[in-house]
């Protein structure tokens, strides 16, 4: 059996599970569409959560971005990890036990103002449309890969996928759902992890392994992988300095842990459960299943930036025997060209494939006096690509490959539904019911939620054609602005009791509409680049600042506008000072 149709038999069974527990748990009532009916136990729920979490920019993207840079791609990793230690923390409990259904209904409803409400579904749709773009992209790459197509069509592909389940669904079917992307996701991610980490290391942890020496060697794999990309004209894969600056590494690990603690679609996971400490619960349940993805993620990127560089270039640098001759490419490589994905460009007619640094003018001068090369002959490589190649890079079993495929697929579409769900409710239940038909009957909700969503969807895919980065750096674009928006607010509205509603609506709106003209100024409106006001390069960025590492800026005139405004305002109603004082004092349930 050919490895297209082992895939699409894979991918398929897990398709069929998906869509059968959407149409066994489909949302009966509004509190099912929106809450699955509050009563997801929290170990079921943690493992919805942790899914939900792992969106395609973690499983696809993260450790494409570790492979290519490094050290500064370990970014990454630490701001969505302690992100979501700071959710549980300081967030979850207290908005669970305030017992709504959405964020810009608790926000809505403690600054005692439509207009918050207002402010809020704003600021969540821009975060939300950005987050999911990320996500589209990684389900039309995943696609792309099994049906052997363009990118454009693999994405028209994974939105049918996403219409069929998440709209039928709601947040019930959604949940469960998500537990089993979760058990596929997983598996999928660490199962090849283990098969390379051993061929290479004779380890079977991936997470020792990365530490480990390699197979009958005493050079460690971190160490041989440094003098490798160093032979290539590349910085040491290990080395601190070069590629993103101290400043913007704060600054976006910064963005990420608090966008990741003001993410909507992932808060409304915690307003699933029967009871406050169930809340928590699931909090802690999630960071163990999100903890065994995010401690293999260094290792399989590690791994795959080593398997890619020693599978062109098996032999010594700079001999005709040394590189992989075009007529004997494997067959992975055949598989990505036709996605668009990966591009190769005999530039120097030798017929065999050079890859090293061609932006570094001394190597580049170098390499082309003694060794003839005109240039990297890789002339696209997709950085998204790197999980999904891997296993066939390292020539794993068939079987293997299809697995990852399948966890690719399932990352992407249970963080689609997640946000698609959150865009449903707030244009649902928080504009149309919250703010401008409050009468409109349990069933017109149901089937405005369910039209908002498939527009969202072809919305999303279709910006997905045209995004602005890799996965994970459109995903860090949204985490800025949940950063900027909404984590303030939300922090606020819990721990301040005298901030008021003038402070709350202006400070929201100055957190958003800064971080997106800053986004805008060099990514383009609606993601076009041509229409950039500024080039997107560190010498144009304001005080050196990367776009994707406003958020925090963004946040601090958030928290400072609506400290000025709440000084200059009259002070919020007691009984709402009372809320925000019993919302704060635990309770034993």
């Amino acid at each position: 059996m050919d490895q297209q149709t082992l895939s699409l038999i894979v991918v398929g069974i897990t398709f069929a599970i998906y869509i059968g527990i959407a149409i066994w748990a489909r949302a009966g009532s509004t509190s099912e569409f929106y809450v699955a009916g509050k009563g997801i136990h929290p170990v079921a729920n943690g493992m919805a959560t942790a899914a939900d979490w792992m969106s395609a920019a973690s499983f696809i993207s993260m450790a494409g971005l570790i492979a290519f840079l490094g050290f500064t791609g370990g970014a990454y990793l630490m701001g969505w990890t302690g992100g979501y230690v700071l959710m549980a923390l300081l967030l979850a409990p207290y908005l669970r036990k305030f017992g709504k259904f959405t964020v810009p209904e608790f926000i809505g409803d403690r600054f005692y103002s439509k207009p918050a409400r207002v402010v809020a579904v704003i600021s969540l749709l821009a975060m939300s449309i950005t987050y999911v773009i990320g996500q589209m992209r990684g389900v039309g790459i995943a696609f792309s890969n099994i049906l052997e197509v363009q990118l454009e069509v693999g994405l028209v592909a994974g939105m049918a996928v996403v219409f069929i389940y998440a709209v039928l669904g709601g947040m019930k079917g959604i949940t469960y759902t998500q537990i089993a992307q979760y058990v596929i996701m997983i598996f999928a991610y660490t199962v090849p992890a283990v098969f390379i980490a051993i061929t290479l290391t004779g380890n079977p942890l991936p997470q020792l392994g990365l530490g480990s020496t390699l197979q009958g060697s005493d050079t460690y794999l971190l160490e041989a992988l440094d003098n490798t990309m160093v032979e290539l004209g590349f910085t040491e894969y290990t080395a601190t300095e070069g590629g993103m600056s101290m400043l913007n590494m704060f600054l976006l690990t910064l963005a990420l842990m608090i966008g990741t603690a003001g993410l909507p679609h992932v808060i409304i996971r915690f307003f699933t459960v029967p009871r406050v400490r169930d809340a928590r619960k699931s909090a802690g349940w999630a960071l163990v299943f999100i903890g065994i993805l995010y401690t293999t993620a260094p290792a399989v990127g590690a791994m795959a930036i080593w398997n890619l560089v020693n599978t062109v270039h098996p032999g010594e640098i700079g001999t005709e025997e040394g590189h992989l001759a075009y007529e004997d490419k494997p067959a992975w490589m055949d598989r990505w060209e036709q996605t668009g994905l990966l591009e190769f460009e005999d530039k120097n007619d030798d017929g065999v494939i050079q890859y090293y640094n061609d932006q570094n003018e001394e190597f580049a001068a170098m390499a082309e006096e003694e060794y003839g090369w005109e240039g990297s002959e890789i002339v696209e490589l997709d950085r998204d690509i790197m999980v999904l190649a891997n296993p066939e890079i390292a020539g794993l079993p068939g079987w293997v490959i299809a697995l990852v495929a399948a966890g690719g697929i399932a990352a992407a579409l249970s963080t689609a539904a997640g946000l698609l769900l959150a865009i449903s409710s707030a244009i649902s239940h928080d504009l149309l019911k919250g703010v401008f038909t409050p009468k409109i009957s349990e069933k017109r909700e149901l089937l405005a939620g369910r039209i908002a969503m498939a527009v969202a969807i072809l919305f999303a895919g279709y910006l997905g054609l045209n995004p602005p980065g890799f996965a994970a750096e459109v995903v860090a674009l949204a985490f800025g602005l949940a950063a900027a928006s909404l984590f303030p607010t939300l922090m606020m509205g819990i721990f301040m009791k005298k901030m008021n509603r003038e402070g709350a609506i202006t400070g929201m709106l100055v957190g958003l509409v800064t971080t997106l003209l800053y986004i805008f100024m060099y990514k383009g409106w609606f993601f076009f680049p041509e229409t950039a006001m500024l080039p997107d390069t560190p010498e144009g960025w304001i005080f050196g600042i990367n776009p994707s590492s406003f958020g925090p800026i963004g946040a601090a005139l958030n928290f400072i506008t609506a400290f000025i405004v709440m000084k200059m305002t009259a002070p919020p109603p007691k009984d709402i000072q009372d809320l925000v004082e019993s919302v704060r004092v635990p309770r034993a349930d």
